[in-house]
């Protein structure tokens, strides 16, 4: 049976990554955009960081400019912004597609695995697929659903 970690992606300074890497860390895996109402989420997302890396907890971002043309900038001006604006540490990856045909297949897995209350597709930027220690997705987040608020749930799976 396949997991998170059978798959790999291209870091946004353009060096591919095996996913099984991340083997015995728990994963929060975000599609981010710079240019979106959610943007603001990066900073959630960097305090969870901070506060459980330690512990074992990665946060890999997918920017993606599927939806509404919030992702236009290239990897390095995605990471420059990162970095500037929220003080991002955690992986970042080249830009994907995260539905339709050129779907990165990652993404086709999430979705196959959690799917959405309106259906399989990702809707909107800041969809969260929290990820267990084995590489089994546990949950999926909506992105209006603020990081803040899925912590006791990173809390849990962290320590199991």
């Amino acid at each position: 049976m396949p997991t998170v970690f059978d798959f790999s992606a291209k870091l946004n300074n353009g060096d591919d990554k095996p996913l099984a890497d991340y083997r015995g860390k728990v994963l929060l895996i975000v599609n981010t955009a710079s240019k979106c109402g959610f943007t603001p989420q990066y900073k959630g997302l960097e305090d969870l960081y901070q506060k459980y890396h330690q512990q074992g907890l990665e946060i890999l971002g997918f920017p993606c400019d599927q939806f509404g043309h919030q992702e236009p900038g290239s990897d390095e001006e995605i990471r420059g912004f990162c970095q500037l604006n929220y003080g991002v540490t955690f992986p970042l990856f080249s830009k994907i597609d995260v539905n339709g045909e050129r779907e990165h297949p990652l993404y086709k897995y999430l979705k196959s695995e959690a799917g959405g209350v309106l259906g399989d597709a990702i809707k909107w930027n800041f969809t969260k697929f929290l990820v267990d220690r084995e590489g089994k997705v546990l949950d999926r987040f909506a992105p209006m659903t603020d990081p803040k608020s899925i912590e006791k749930d990173i809390a849990k799976v962290l320590k199991t």
